[in-house]
């Protein structure tokens, strides 16, 4: 399974990867890490394009104590800081508790360094959390990058300051030859990096000049664009006026112009529509996004191209495929022109629609081979989404299709482990109002779902009850049956086993009748299964989840099947073939984690300490039992709280206690809770030699993993609807038209 992978950046402390060389900064490295060592709060400040980030992450490189990187440049929201932080920090936590919560336990009692970058405008809510993390993490240090300060009772300051001469010379010239063009050192040379002040983002631009122009050529052009800055900052000679503005803030926006005015007209069109987008962005969106109005898109790959060349923007690899992206301080630059250009709404507006088709379609995918890579797709274009919900969601007129959006999205919240941001989206959706009811009902039973997960049932019975009551004034049978069906999945945590049953069995039968089949049908039927499993009758969940297997394998779809696996694993250790039990369970486990369905994962663990129990491994037992009590607390109340969920686990435990005796029981359960999610799963699977679970065959009938590259295609045609589209709830019923290369399965 290639599903998103969001390892904990704290395990092996590497940082962001570097597309170029990091030239000189030897001293300031040195000085920084001495600052590091006397104080927990250190910030480097600077004019943008100084280096503030490369330094930060080379910094990072070698230390002793674990690292973790949080961008904080794409987020908007003060709320959302300490979501991006665990975010970065690859935490996943179902429950409706605060992330700050999270990050507090992921990081108590271990030395860490924590890097914010880019937090200049969101300062008040990044001290914050800063302050609370140092104050109850005593082994943290934070080194904070930004234009500014924050503001903090022992922040170090650690100012950076442009290149000398010699390292800017330096770094010109190794950009030449990235460029594959060879420059001397010389007068106009070094004149060139002295009148671009060693600022490495001015030098980067310039050298991205050197296929047209020689640095004597540049020079030239350069000392022309001071000489317009007269009395705004620079004389004429283009020195800096005493009360101007900083000259170096003067310098970098002459450089970034200067590149600017060298453009085509083509270029800068590009240039300013590419900064509408969150981090980073593929072809395709680009070619949608920013084509049109004396830009064809056919002509954009080659736009793209030159302003690559000129290190306007960058290219990097990712899982999800080559992305680019340009650096705030260019992107900055670009917006402006946008908004001067009168076109900066329509270019969000085309945004919105492109990740409103995007979400559409890979909501359909999602029920497909390729849901492996939606996952991955979706994690590479979150900044992305959220900016496109924030569009939604704050523009007037536009509150339905952010109804759609955050309700489409619900298999990324749900599937890929990101319940409580799904959760504040949702929430902040339904408040709206909206005269596009089947987009609000969607996005009333996917919170109604999140709510369910998190534990947080009056929530979820709220949000589930005005869904049916306003389904059925709408008379929309897709909304009530998937009210029902989560009604029903609730009485099913909290042990009302016949209500659930009977909520369960007419949810599926709704279903059928308007044919509706996707994974949260598949879901229904697990559900139903486990409602009957409990109640005794594992002759007819083994039938019901056999069928979800079956219709699983023929759709590829891993995510439900490993939920179905499950319910087929607790039948089989009920009917003694202990080998089946596990063997079903590691291949539940190991898609659970890929998914970072922590739900998944846990109640998989929780059974296979049962099983190693009965299989006469009660010091192993117990482990598991610990690590599952440790994952807990990021899912949710324990087992549900539910009497039938819990019997695996008092079963083990009585097991095992008896077999090792109480403090070797406790022994063992203490050693298991010392371990990450991580390292607890690669255990459970057999991953560090315990147990080579992981040779055993998989069940038959597996599909195999999607292919390593994922789907992409170089036609894109999402439509441009705004207030009609989109008017449904259901995914493939809306207005919005996707990437052609999202191609879904309804079943």
């Amino acid at each position: 399974m290639r599903g998103p992978q969001r390892p904990d950046p704290f395990a092996d402390g590497d940082p962001p990867l570097e597309l170029t060389t990091f030239v000189g900064r030897s001293a300031e490295l040195a000085e920084l890490a001495d600052a590091l060592g006397g104080a927990r709060l250190v910030t480097v400040t600077g004019v943008g394009g100084v280096g503030k980030s490369r330094l930060a992450a080379r910094i990072a490189v070698g230390r002793e104590s674990a690292t973790g990187r949080a961008e904080l440049s794409p987020v908007r929201d003060p709320q959302f800081v300490e979501y991006a932080v665990a975010e970065a920090l690859g935490l996943t936590d179902h429950t409706a508790r605060l992330p700050r919560e999270t990050l507090l336990e992921h990081l108590a009692g271990r030395p860490a360094l924590l890097v914010l970058d880019g937090f200049e405008h969101l300062v008040q809510a990044c001290a914050e959390l800063t302050a609370e993390l140092l104050r109850r993490l005593p082994e943290l240090r934070v080194l904070a990058v930004g234009r500014r300060p924050l503001g903090l009772a022992g922040e170090r300051l650690f100012p950076l300051a442009p290149l000398g001469e010699d390292e800017a010379v330096e770094l010109f010239t190794d950009r030449a030859r990235e460029q594959g063009v060879q420059v001397s050192d010389g007068p106009a040379l070094r004149e060139l990096c002295r009148r671009l002040e060693g600022l490495p983002l001015a030098l980067e631009l310039a050298a991205g000049r050197l296929r047209a122009l020689s640095p004597a050529q540049l020079l030239e052009r350069l000392d022309d664009r001071f000489r317009l800055l007269a009395g705004s900052g620079r004389d004429r000679a283009g020195r800096p006026v005493p009360g101007g503005p900083p000259a170096r803030h003067q310098t970098l926006r002459t450089a970034i112009g200067w590149s600017h005015e060298l453009c085509t007209p083509a270029e800068r069109l590009l240039w300013a529509r590419l900064s509408v987008f969150a981090q980073t962005f593929d072809l395709e969106a680009a070619e949608y996004v920013c084509s049109g109005d004396g830009l064809p898109a056919e002509d954009v790959l080659d736009v793209l191209s030159e302003l690559l060349a000129q290190s306007v923007v960058s290219r990097e690899e990712t899982p999800a495929g080559p992305r680019y992206r340009m650096l705030d301080t260019v992107r900055d630059y670009g917006a402006e022109w946008l908004e001067g250009t009168g076109d900066a709404g329509r270019l969000r507006r085309r945004h919105r629609d492109w990740y409103l088709g995007l979400a559409t379609w890979c909501e359909l995918d999602w029920f497909s081979p390729r849901q492996g890579e939606v996952a991955t797709r979706v994690e590479t274009e979150l900044p992305n989404l959220r900016a496109a919900l924030e569009f939604c969601l704050t523009e007037p007129a536009e509150a339905h299709l952010g109804q759609y959006l955050a309700g489409t999205l619900w298999f990324c919240w749900v599937g890929c482990g990101r319940l409580a941001e799904g959760r504040r989206w949702l929430a902040r959706s339904v408040e709206l109002e909206s005269e596009y009811e089947q987009s609000r009902l969607k996005a009333l039973w996917v919170l109604g779902y999140v709510a369910i997960l998190q534990g947080d049932t009056v929530p979820a019975l709220t949000a589930l009850r005005e869904c049916r009551e306003r389904a059925e004034r709408a008379a929309d049978p897709t909304a009530v049956a998937y009210a029902e069906h989560r009604t029903g999945c609730l009485a099913l945590v909290t042990d009302d086993m016949a209500r659930a049953e009977t909520l369960l069995r007419s949810a599926l039968e709704r279903y059928q009748e308007i044919g509706e089949l996707n994974s949260n049908v598949l879901m229904g039927q697990v559900e139903l299964a486990m409602a009957r499993a409990f109640q005794g009758d594992l002759t007819d969940a083994v039938r019901l989840c056999e069928d979800v297997r079956r219709v699983c394998e023929d759709h590829g779809e891993r995510w439900a099947r490993s939920y179905a696996l499950y319910v087929l694993a607790y039948a089989a250790w009920q009917e003694g073939a202990q080998d089946t039990a596990r063997e079903l369970l590691v291949e539940c486990l190991r898609n659970a984690h890929a998914f970072h369905d922590l739900l998944g994962s846990v109640l998989s663990l929780e059974l296979l300490a049962l099983v190693t129990a009965s299989q006469g491994e009660p010091a192993e037992a117990a482990l598991l039992q610990g690590a599952a009590g440790r994952m807990w607390p990021s899912v949710g109340l324990p087992l549900f709280g539910s009497a039938h969920y819990n019997v695996p686990h008092e079963r083990c435990e009585v097991l095992a206690r008896q077999a090792l005796g109480d403090a070797r029981y406790e022994a063992c359960v203490r050693e298991g809770a010392r371990l990450d999610r991580a390292t607890a799963v690669a255990r459970a699977l057999g991953l560090d030699g315990v147990r080579p679970l992981s040779a055993l065959p998989s069940p038959r009938g597996a599909p195999a993993s999607p292919a390593g590259e994922p789907h992409r295609t170089s036609d894109v045609d999402p439509t441009g609807r705004t207030a009609d589209s989109p008017r449904t709830g259901d995914a493939d019923r809306s207005g919005a038209r996707p990437p052609q290369g999202w191609r879904g399965a309804r079943g």
